[in-house]
């Protein structure tokens, strides 16, 4: 095959390529706008006594302070500081391995191992007293709660000296079976 019917065919792919991938857009957002994460794990993970909710840790908005953005929290969150509590949701591993000391937890399930499932409302930070079993299923964890009101790392959320609780309850909607 000579030069340029190679660079005719590497056109036709790309072209091909591009054509699939605005296919692939969709500009069907509903007026209300997508789900926040909080919204879409209520419908994963129904609110518990004594569990606090993702809808509750969602209730911080961003605001300048000179140059910089930072987090305001509600006063509900900051009535969690510093207090033992429990949250459900999905482990999201930070390391290698079966065991985790130090991982996240989501609102709502990971797709893919190296990308965050949701933004910094809905994931916590857990350094855990022992190694944590990696695991699939929702979980519940208690522990110290922290609000981080200047984390560089972009995290709002720290539970430390945390144990799993509890296997979490999903909705039956999540699991395909009838209430």
């Amino acid at each position: 095959m000579g030069e340029p019917m190679r660079k005719a065919l590497l056109a036709a792919v790309l072209l091909s390529c591009a054509a699939l991938s605005a296919q692939a857009i969709t500009t069907d957002v509903p007026a209300a706008g997508l789900p926040t994460a909080s919204h879409y794990a209520s419908a994963l993970l129904p609110e518990q006594a004594g569990v606090v909710s993702w809808r509750t840790l969602s209730q911080v908005e961003s605001e300048h302070v000179g140059i910089r953005m930072v987090p305001r929290f509600s006063s509900e969150i900051l009535e969690l500081d510093q207090k033992d509590v429990k949250l459900q949701g999905f482990i999201v591993a930070l390391g290698v391995g079966d065991k985790q000391s130090r991982f996240l937890i989501s609102a709502v399930p990971i797709d893919c191992q190296f990308c965050l499932p949701a933004g910094p409302e809905a994931l916590v930070e857990v350094v855990a007293s022992a190694p944590v079993r990696y695991r699939a299923d929702p979980v519940v964890v208690s522990g110290k709660f922290t609000v981080l009101k200047d984390e560089a790392g972009g995290l709002l959320y720290r539970l430390t000296g945390a144990q799993v609780a509890d296997a979490a309850k999903p909705a039956p909607a999540a699991t395909g079976k009838k209430p």
